[in-house]
């Protein structure tokens, strides 16, 4: 290797060693985390609950098949076209304010 090239190498690392001191670590509180650990624990806390009580209309079995048959055969029922409400425009307080003060 020459010369040239070693001085090269030198100022790459050193270079590099002046910008890691611009790392800055993150400190995080010791609560970091508690709410997802808790929510994970609250969604497999008991994978096989039974519920008491009529069933979801979802968890009916024969329209569970029917809509698996429909979705394996590619003739799945679209769903109803939504459409929005109509928004009325106008006035906000229904009195006039006048024009805006002039600023500073």
């Amino acid at each position: 290797m020459s010369k040239h090239m070693n001085w090269r190498l030198v100022a790459v690392l050193l270079a590099a060693g002046a910008l890691g001191g611009c790392y800055s670590q993150v400190r995080l509180s010791a609560d970091y985390g508690v709410a997802t650990r808790q929510n994970i624990a609250g969604q497999i806390s008991d994978p096989d609950a039974h519920y008491a009580g009529d069933p979801q209309p979802g968890s009916n079995p024969e329209r569970v098949a029917i809509a698996e048959r429909r979705y394996v055969s590619g003739r799945v029922i679209p769903p109803a076209t939504i459409q929005t409400a109509s928004v009325a425009t106008g006035g906000g307080s229904g009195g006039d304010a006048g024009p805006a003060a002039p600023g500073p």
